[in-house]
């Protein structure tokens, strides 16, 4: 299972840069299809790998999260999940 020791929050606050237009700011949406994008300040690492590994193997389904997540590595992901759990979740 993946956790916050597995990666790398300063590479992980770089790399979710291209995130934060959907999961960083109150009220944001993403174009198509339209979406409110959750808050994912503080949440779990293991959460946030699991997620986006799904929407990466398309088990979930969201046309936007499947492009953003298919060009995540593994490490990608765990260095966006540890970047996420340093921050306040309020």
């Amino acid at each position: 299972a993946a956790n916050a020791e597995s990666g790398d929050a300063q590479q992980g606050k770089v790399k979710f840069q291209g995130c934060m237009g959907c999961h960083s700011l109150p009220l944001a949406s993403n174009a198509y299809p339209t979406y409110k994008g959750p808050k994912v300040a503080g949440q779990h690492p293991e959460y946030i790998v699991a997620a986006l590994k799904g929407y990466k193997s398309r088990e979930r389904t969201h046309k936007t999260m499947n492009s953003q997540a298919g060009s995540l590595s593994d490490q990608d992901m765990l260095d966006i999940a540890a970047y996420l759990a340093t921050l306040d979740g309020q």
